[in-house]
């Protein structure tokens, strides 16, 4: 079997491990407000959530070609379909150790990460298309404080808006609406994350001649990415629900529909621009928003420092391992 074949498609199942891995890893992000004010149980949570990711997988691609040509230039690379999978195996790797401890860390970090670290040792700084790689860093990093200027704006105007409202009956009211704002953030959720393994599967079909550089995401790939992420979130991440729907501060019905409408809209608005953020840091960081908003103090700010440090650290450590693999790989291929 020709080598070139054989490695796109070790790229194809690692990049489909990589979602299905995302879609556990990340749900919790997305139903976590709804789950513990108790608007949804865990299992009806995760379940429409599965629904709402694979919709939104399938609607957009915008994201996918972003990832596919803005980085790096798959044409560029003398072993691109060997980086790309090293880039994959160093991302999922990431994800499951983060997923063992519960910390809510950005997938979309450690993929980019660990691209750009395995291209760079495989052809130097050169074959970086920086602009458009800028483009994508400035959107991760800049989008979690983004979030949390909004939930607090959010809260800020709820509190205004619903100040003499009957605390039982508000609390049943936007219980009632969380159930639309976690289907909704679930929807986002989809169309923004699904969208780098469509784009990474796309970048190696590339790299491999399978696929011409104007030709766009294939209607297989994009079924393919969007039902490994559609199963790998019916599965659920519950020790990351437990630290985003509880650790970070006590949320009530009120804060779970403002930090779920403030996250969704950024993650959305991100997806329509194409470009990739971390629906984990965005949600993260709207509910610290929305916790400041409500009550600075009743904010675990611990938790929130430790979620931050991951937010710095996933890029160089990811890059380093990413490079690595690389590295290991090159030696026998």
């Amino acid at each position: 079997m020709d080598t070139v074949f054989l490695l796109t498609v070790l790229v194809v199942i690692a990049a489909l491990s990589f979602d299905f891995i995302n879609g556990f890893h990340d749900t919790a992000n997305a139903i976590a407000t709804a789950v513990s004010t108790r608007a949804l149980p865990p299992r009806v949570a995760v379940a429409m959530a599965a629904i709402m990711n694979f919709i939104g997988a399938i609607t957009f691609t915008g994201v996918a070609t972003a990832i596919a040509k803005d980085i790096v230039d798959p044409f560029a690379l003398e072993n691109g379909v060997v980086i790309i999978l090293a880039a994959l195996l160093s991302a999922i790797i990431w994800n499951l150790a983060t997923w063992y401890f519960g910390i809510p860390s950005s997938s979309s970090h450690a993929l980019i990460g660990s691209l750009a670290g395995a291209a760079i040792v495989a052809g130097g700084l050169g074959v970086i298309n920086f602009e458009g790689f800028t483009k994508i860093i400035k959107a991760l990093l800049f989008s979690p404080f983004i979030a949390i200027i909004i939930g607090f704006l959010m809260m800020s105007l709820f509190k205004v808006l619903f100040k003499n409202m009957n605390l039982y009956r508000s609390n049943k009211g936007f219980r009632r609406v969380q159930i639309f704002t976690a289907a909704l953030q679930s929807f986002t959720h989809g169309t923004n994350d699904a969208q780098k393994s469509m784009g990474i599967i796309a970048m190696a079909l590339m790299a491999g001649g399978y696929l011409s550089a104007d030709a766009g995401v294939p209607m297989w790939v994009r079924i393919a990415a969007a039902t490994a992420m559609g199963l790998g979130t019916s599965i659920g991440g519950y020790k990351i629900i437990k630290t985003v729907g509880g650790k970070i501060m006590k949320i009530r019905p009120v804060n779970g529909v403002a930090a779920d409408v403030s996250s969704a809209m950024i993650i959305f608005g991100a997806t329509q621009i194409h470009l990739p953020v971390s629906t984990t840091h965005v949600i993260s960081s709207s509910i610290m928003g929305v916790g400041a908003a409500q009550n600075v103090k009743g904010v675990n700010w611990g938790v929130a420092r430790n979620i931050v440090i991951t937010w710095i650290i996933t890029l160089p450590i990811s890059a380093a391992v990413g490079a690595l693999i690389f590295l290991f790989f090159n030696l026998f291929l």
